[in-house]
Parts: structure tokens; C-alpha cells; sequence
């Protein structure tokens, strides 16, 4: 077993609500200076920057997965993360099809900067990223099936844009073997008043939007193997 210090929650300048100085290779060598093992991207309805995270994650040694934190029609938040780069721009694809035609307006919601390989910025998103998508939540499971991804939903701890606080419980027939919380602190709680949440994973991450914001090495998986594919088996078939 390996013992990996991960953070898989982390947003790009592509994300409005980011600064503008996380481009890739920054993330990247926050992560680094941090000494963090695995890192995701996983920018608001777009996996356009992970690409380019992906090629400076190879140069500073890092394991990074591609990702999304998609915005159901609900307008819960769950993370997307994909076994390659090619399932995860497939997805992007999709949800691209299901995501409104509203504008982004970069003086009220930001800039939505697309990064390529050599960190330059190679245009800008036109359509507004943070809006919902007109995928359902009960979609979403059979989604990452198809396109060999895992779905996390999104800091459930919190009072906005959770499955909790959108939804108000756990529906009956979900499937989702990993969840996310903001604080590990409210763990015992949590499980004690949702029994799903006793027989799955719940990990806990960043949500970086700040180069300052990415966490130190305080959250650990133990993989097989340190891979893309460990990561993906840890979060779908092994609990706390």
C-alpha cells in the first residue's frame, strides 16, 4: 500500500469565481512546494484546463486526475473525476450540450481563462461555467458509469449548492460509494443522522479557489497503487 497526501478539489482560472493566477502550472507548483501527492482539477461544468494540469503535473511529479464539479438541474454540486483525459473531455463534451446558452459576463462574475500546455492563455469561455446544467442528480451515477468516471457529491456539509441543503436528504436509490465533506469535524454528526453515509467514503478537500487555499498534506488515501486507476479504486470500492 502507498500513502498518498491528496487534495482532489481544486478550481482553475476558468472558473469565474477563481483567481486569475490559478493557471495550471501554478496549481501545480503550489502543490508541489505543499507536497501533495495527488491533486484534481475540477473547474465549474468544464474539464478545459485539465490538459494542461495534467502536462505540469508529469514535470513536478505529481499524480493529477481530470475532473468537473458539475451543477445539477438541482443546483447541487458534485464532483466528476475521470480515469483518463480522453473520458473526461468526452464529458465535457456532454454536459457542454446541457449547459445554458447565458453569457458569461466577466465584470460580474469574472474570467473564464483557458490555459494551454506552455501555461499561456489560449482564449477565454464565452458561456457562463457556474450556471446549472440541465442534468438531474439522479443522472449523474449512471453518467460516470458510462464515461468511466466517479461522482462526489460536493461539500454536503455546506448551506449552499449541496445535496443536503438543495435536496434536503440522500435519495432513496442512490449508488454513490464516495462523498465530500468541507470540515472532517462533521463527520460523526453527519454519519449519525444519514445511515448511507456510514457504509461509504467520506474524504474532505480544499476547494481552492486561491493559490493560498490549496491544503498541506493533512488528508490521506492508501492505494494499491500510486496511479490514476489506484486513486479511482480507492474512491469507489474500499470505506473509511
Amino acid at each position: 500500500m502507498t500513502r498518498l497526501a491528496y487534495d482532489l478539489h481544486i478550481h482553475s482560472c476558468l472558473s469565474p469565481c477563481a483567481d486569475d493566477d490559478m493557471t495550471p502550472a501554478n496549481i501545480v507548483g503550489m502543490a508541489s512546494i505543499k507536497e501533495l501527492d495527488v491533486i484534481a482539477l475540477t473547474d465549474h461544468n468544464s474539464c478545459k484546463n485539465c490538459k494542461a494540469l495534467m502536462e505540469w503535473s508529469k514535470q513536478y511529479g505529481i499524480l493529477a486526475l481530470p475532473g468537473m464539479e458539475l451543477t445539477t438541474q438541482e443546483e447541487v454540486h458534485v464532483l466528476c473525476l475521470f480515469s483518463s483525459l480522453e473520458s473526461a473531455v468526452q464529458f465535457d463534451s456532454y454536459v457542454y450540450s446541457r449547459l445554458g446558452m447565458i453569457k458569461n459576463d466577466s465584470e460580474i462574475f469574472g474570467n473564464q481563462f483557458l490555459y494551454n500546455e506552455k501555461d499561456e492563455k489560449a482564449g477565454e469561455e464565452g458561456r457562463l461555467l457556474i450556471q446549472s446544467t440541465s442534468i438531474r442528480f439522479d443522472e449523474v451515477y449512471h453518467l460516470m458509469q458510462q464515461y468511466d468516471g466517479v461522482m462526489i457529491p460536493a461539500h454536503i456539509d455546506k448551506n449552499a449548492n449541496s445535496l443536503l441543503y438543495n435536496l434536503g436528504f440522500i435519495p432513496e436509490k442512490s449508488k454513490f460509494r464516495c462523498v465530500e465533506i468541507s470540515n472532517l469535524q462533521n463527520k460523526k454528526q453527519l454519519c449519525e443522522e444519514q445511515e448511507y453515509l456510514r457504509a461509504i467514503r467520506v474524504i474532505s478537500n480544499s476547494d481552492a479557489h486561491y493559490l493560498t487555499d490549496i491544503n498541506e498534506p493533512k488528508n490521506w488515501m492508501e492505494v494499491e497503487e500510486p496511479t490514476i486507476d489506484g486513486v479511482m479504486d480507492w474512491l469507489r470500492n474500499t470505506r473509511n
